[in-house]
């Protein structure tokens, strides 16, 4: 069988991986920080036998094993051919190794070469290309997860640690892109050695070594595993696979916040002097963070109302730009971004796009779908949905370039801090979380509590069921408050005049958000005392809980911008911020009618 394309179906590499066990590696390099050398280590370790082809090397030993320089040389079968060669080297060597009876052409990630695959097809051999055996590998038995890189598989079965999952019906995996059951079973499988069902709270500071050469590895970054939990955890690596896959993502990286997230999103891809392009209509926090906080790394950002997108598309000309920052429903008063437009904008000068999609959640709205490379979540907010966990989430969608476009140095130069590895060289589209977690993790620390990643993948398992009720309640409440004839305005993208309507319907599943806003016509006092009228409906800064929570942005939220910022972000005195709750409406109309009675 030859694969043209991407490959999707993860059992067939699977059984590749079982049945190819003496792989010649055309490439291998004795150098460690080599990808070479990573992956020949990591194969060997998992019962490979790994022969090096390399004529400079020829006659030497590498990891010690006798090298060749050339497939014909060596004296025993081989099954496979991994080659770490550049596209123009590789039809020769498939054409040697179509000679000596090899079952698979593997080129490595980064290698794509059409004369291979067809050649392949002719002698009817299996031909990969852009994979990596190890990080394929990883991903089949368990081990890439504890990166939080989405595997997209699941399964009720026990977890097989030692290698890849053939051994039951179908590996004892399935597939599912409906998010009602990734939100049940991504990311978790019944506990290895005692069988329970439910997450273990692995509540531990650090892991044991199998031996030094095991520790060595792990601190050098040639096999995936659990070091220390300020870099990664079971538990919380379980929810990074969760929600990468509620978003079909690559993978993902776990914060003790969503400001956290923020930064450790813009980290990897921030440099002095380098700026950040971000919507006016951001969370009043976040405004203040990009615009003040930032500065102390020596950032700047420059706040662009994105529903210009002649605005967009002007000021990301910029050559110091290098990130496009929105939300997909904006906190609070709802404006809802273009994300494709924004994406083609972002595209066409070599930046990402990242979207905060805290507030619609994968349920409404999944931005990776529209071209969004990098997605932000809250946790805090509806994915745990019972405001009871603090913590942030970046999902990587692993489409982005980082070698191409603009200069994207901490993850496509040498790494001091790891012997000079190229993260982009080393881990191919997987580069931008393995910095996330070995490099920024390490050093910022924003780390995720186990407890916190326990609770939210609790509440994860029930966030389609909670959207779709939130919904419901949202809508009736908010033409509720559109007829009352105390309420000036609703800003709420379920009405047909709300100058988003037609974004949401394009963008969002299910309904047009559970957080809006509403302004009063006795404007500034008439909005504080709603608030503090209302008994049902808390008066906190929060949203996406189960309860029906209420704010007024102008004293809290937004409190610390100035006029203009407030102005900009369409925030007003007289506006309230309501999170809608899933409580019977009638309760919530009693609650907000009896507290609009007090005016």
């Amino acid at each position: 069988m030859t694969v043209k394309t991407n490959i999707e179906e993860d059992l067939f590499i699977a059984d590749i991986l079982s049945t190819n066990k003496i792989i010649a590696m055309v490439g291998a390099s004795k150098n460690w920080k080599r990808p070479s050398n990573f992956v020949m280590k990591y194969l060997q370790k998992n019962g490979y036998k790994v022969i090096p082809v390399n004529p400079g090397t020829a006659g030497q030993k590498i990891l010690g094993e006798l090298c060749y320089s050339s497939l014909e040389e060596i004296p025993i079968q081989i099954d496979m051919v991994n080659i770490f060669r550049p596209s123009e080297f590789c039809p020769s060597i498939a054409r040697e190794a179509i000679k000596v009876g090899v079952k698979t052409i593997w080129m490595q990630l980064g290698i794509i070469n059409e004369e291979v695959v067809k050649l392949g097809e002719k002698a009817d051999i299996n031909v990969i290309f852009d994979k990596c055996p190890k990080m394929e590998y990883t991903k089949l038995s368990g081990a890439l997860g504890l990166a939080g890189f989405n595997s997209n598989l699941i399964s009720s079965k026990r977890a097989i640690t030692k290698s890849p999952p053939i051994a039951q019906r179908n590996g004892g995996v399935i597939k599912s892109n409906e998010l009602e059951t990734l939100a049940i079973h991504a990311g978790t499988r019944p506990d290895s050695t005692t069988g329970s069902r439910s997450m273990p709270i692995y509540q531990t500071s650090s892991y044991v070594f199998d031996d030094t050469d095991h520790a060595a590895s792990l601190f050098n970054l040639q096999e995936p595993g659990n070091i220390y939990s300020r870099l990664s955890n079971p538990t919380i690596s379980a929810l990074e696979q969760r929600i990468s896959a509620l978003d079909n993502g690559l993978g993902a990286c776990c914060t003790s916040s969503g400001h956290a997230a923020q930064l450790i999103a813009l980290f990897p891809l921030m440099e002095p002097g380098t700026k950040i392009i971000a919507s006016s209509k951001l969370y009043g926090g976040s405004i203040t963070q990009f615009t003040k906080t930032f500065k102390n790394f020596s950032w700047d950002a420059e706040l662009v109302d994105v529903s210009d997108l002649d605005a967009v598309k002007l000021a990301v000309k910029d050559p110091k730009v290098r990130v496009l920052f929105a939300e997909s429903l904006a906190n609070p008063d709802g404006n809802i971004s273009d994300i494709l437009s924004l994406s083609e904008i972002a595209h066409e000068v070599g930046i990402p796009l990242v979207i905060d999609n805290t507030m619609a959640t994968q349920v409404l709205c999944q931005p990776g779908k529209f071209g969004a490379d990098l997605i932000i979540y809250s946790t805090t907010k509806f994915l745990s949905g019972h405001g009871n966990a603090m913590g942030g989430v970046v999902v990587d969608m692993g489409n982005f370039e980082w070698n191409k476009g603009r200069q994207f140095s901490k993850l496509t130069k040498p790494d001091a801090s790891y012997h000079d590895i190229n993260f982009y060289e080393t881990f191919g589209n997987h580069a931008f979380i393995n910095y996330c977690h070995a490099s920024v993790m390490r050093d910022l620390g924003t780390t995720m509590a186990p407890l916190n990643a326990y609770l939210t993948l609790i509440g994860l398992e029930t966030l389609p069921l909670r959207m779709k009720q939130h919904m419901k309640n949202a809508e009736i409440i908010a033409k509720f408050l559109n007829d009352h004839p105390k309420v000036s305005d609703v800003s709420w993208a379920g009405f047909k005049e709300n100058n988003y309507n037609k974004l949401a319907k394009k963008y969002f599943k299910y309904g047009f958000g559970s957080v809006f806003t509403f302004s009063l016509k006795e404007g500034y006092e008439g909005a504080i005392k709603l608030v503090e009228n209302c008994n049902l409906i808390s008066h906190l800064a929060n949203i996406g809980d189960t309860k029906s929570l209420i704010v007024h942005p102008a004293s809290t939220t937004h409190r610390q911008l100035n006029e203009e910022q407030k102005k900009s972000a369409g925030i007003k005195d007289s506006m309230i911020r309501i999170s809608i709750g899933l409580e019977n409406h009638k309760d919530i109309i009693e609650d907000l009618n009896g507290a609009l009675a007090t005016l």
